[in-house]
C-alpha cells in the first residue's frame, strides 16, 4: 500500500516540477515575443498564434545573412505584395462600382506603390521592430515598407484571407490612407494633358472663356487650345476647376487614357 500510494505522489511532485520548470523558462524566452505581441495587438489588434512568422517578417536579410538558422522576410515580403494587392482591388471595386478597369488600376496603383507602403510602415513605427544589420547601404524608408508588406504575408499565414483583409481595411486603409488626396492625384486631368502635349511636342494653352458672374451661377469656363485649335471646354467654381474640366474633355476627344 505505502508503495501504491508513494509512488503517484512522487510522479505527481516530478511532473510538477518539470512543468514548473518549463513555465519558466518559457517565460524568460519569451520576453521579446511578449514585446511584439503587444505591438500587434496596438497596431494591428491582432493577437498572433505563431509568433515566430512575425519575427521572420520583421529581419531584414542584413541581419539574417549574420546569423545561422534565421530566415529573412523576402518569401513573406512577396506573399504580403501580392495579398494587398488582391485586398486593395477588392477594396476598390466595392467602393467604386461605377468606375472602369482602367480607373480602378490607377488609383489601386497609387495605393500599393513603394512610396505608399513605406509612409505606412513608418507611421506603424515598423523601425523599431525590425531587426536588420545598420550601415550606409540601408535605407530605413525602404525597409519599413518591405517589413510591412512581410507582416501582412504573415498575419494571412497566421489566420486567414477575410482576417487580413479586415484588419488592413479597418486598420490600415481608414487610418493611413487619404483616399481623398488618391483620387484628387488621379484626377489631375490638366497635369496629364501637359505631359501628352509635351510628348507629342505640342503647345496646350488654356483660355477663360466666361468669368464668374452672377448670369452663370459664378461658373468660368475654360477651353483648351493645341495648335491653335479649340477642343475641351469645362466650366467650374474657380478657374482651376474649370481648366480640369477642360482637361477631361480634351483627353477624352484625343482618346487618351
Amino acid at each position: 500500500m505505502v508503495l501504491v500510494v508513494t509512488t503517484p505522489l512522487l510522479y505527481l511532485k516530478h511532473t510538477t516540477t518539470n512543468i514548473l520548470f518549463r513555465l519558466f523558462l518559457g517565460k524568460n524566452r519569451s520576453k521579446g515575443n511578449l514585446e511584439l505581441s503587444s505591438f500587434l495587438l496596438k497596431k494591428f489588434g491582432y493577437r498572433p498564434k505563431n509568433i515566430r512568422l512575425f519575427e521572420k517578417a520583421l529581419t531584414h536579410k542584413s541581419y539574417s545573412n549574420t546569423k545561422n538558422d534565421v530566415e529573412s522576410n523576402e518569401r513573406l515580403e512577396y506573399l504580403g505584395d501580392t495579398v494587398i494587392d488582391l485586398i486593395v482591388a477588392e477594396y476598390l471595386f466595392e467602393k467604386f462600382p461605377e468606375k472602369d478597369e482602367g480607373f480602378l488600376t490607377k488609383v489601386k496603383a497609387k495605393i500599393v506603390n513603394r512610396k505608399m507602403l513605406s509612409y505606412i510602415g513608418a507611421e506603424l513605427e515598423l523601425s523599431k521592430q525590425i531587426r536588420y544589420k545598420t550601415g550606409r547601404s540601408i535605407r530605413i524608408a525602404t525597409i519599413e515598407g518591405n517589413a510591412f508588406e512581410a507582416i501582412i504575408g504573415a498575419l494571412y499565414l497566421d489566420s486567414d484571407y477575410e482576417t487580413t483583409r479586415k484588419i488592413f481595411n479597418s486598420r490600415i486603409i481608414r487610418n493611413y490612407v487619404n483616399l481623398n488626396e488618391v483620387l484628387e492625384q488621379e484626377i489631375d486631368f490638366k497635369s496629364a494633358l501637359l505631359i501628352w502635349g509635351q510628348k507629342n511636342k505640342l503647345a496646350v494653352q488654356y483660355v477663360i472663356e466666361d468669368e464668374a458672374t452672377k448670369q452663370n451661377n459664378y461658373q468660368y469656363t475654360a477651353a483648351v487650345i493645341i495648335n491653335e485649335k479649340k477642343w475641351g471646354l469645362g466650366k467650374g467654381q474657380s478657374k482651376k476647376e474649370a481648366e480640369q474640366h477642360a482637361s477631361k474633355e480634351t483627353l477624352e476627344l484625343l482618346g487618351v487614357d
